[in-house]
């Protein structure tokens, strides 16, 4: 082979090879491109982790909050069981006592944890507190009344943990 034909050989291959490699401005900007998609993907992380941060901290939160819920909703129905005992009539009033001194105690502990009674009697019906499970015409008394609470009602700082059974005026 000639030396010119060997250039052109040679030429052509440059020609082929400057085909085959994108030019710098076209690295450049598919390197751009993969800067902007990866920092984009890094910002989706990013707000992904924190959106699992303060969820798991609202839901501890919610935990420390309602931590008392099942053990007050074991504890209501002795209540209901105290408070029958201490309405019975009885001669030794030592033991009627120490039943209110118990019942009371737990009272104490159950407000202490934000455990309320739901004050029911002589306030208008309120499906969000109050079950009704009567209704009674009483002369005097606004219809939708609460007229009488058959079982108290109680609540957990915001949250209904029973709802008060109770009698309404028609």
């Amino acid at each position: 082979m000639s030396t010119e034909e060997k250039e052109i050989v040679e030429t052509e291959e440059k020609v082929e090879e400057t085909k085959e490699e994108p030019s710098l401005e076209e690295q450049i900007e598919k390197l751009k491109e993969e800067l902007a998609q990866a920092t984009n993907n890094y910002y989706k992380a990013y707000a992904d982790a924190d959106n699992l941060k303060k969820r798991l901290q609202q839901e501890a939160e919610m935990t420390r909050k309602y931590r008392i819920q099942s053990f007050a909703l074991e504890i209501l129905p002795v209540i209901d069981n105290l408070e029958r005992a201490l309405n019975q009539p009885t001669t030794d009033e030592s033991f009627k006592k120490g039943v209110e001194m118990i019942y009371q105690q737990l009272i104490h502990a159950l407000k202490n944890e934000g455990v309320e009674e739901v004050d029911a009697l002589n306030k208008p019906f309120d499906a969000n507190f109050h079950h009704a499970i009567m209704q009674e015409k009483v002369e005097g008394v606004e219809s939708n009344m609460v007229v009488e609470v058959l079982q108290k009602g109680y609540v957990l700082k915001d949250r209904i943990l029973r709802a008060a059974l109770v009698k309404v005026s028609e």
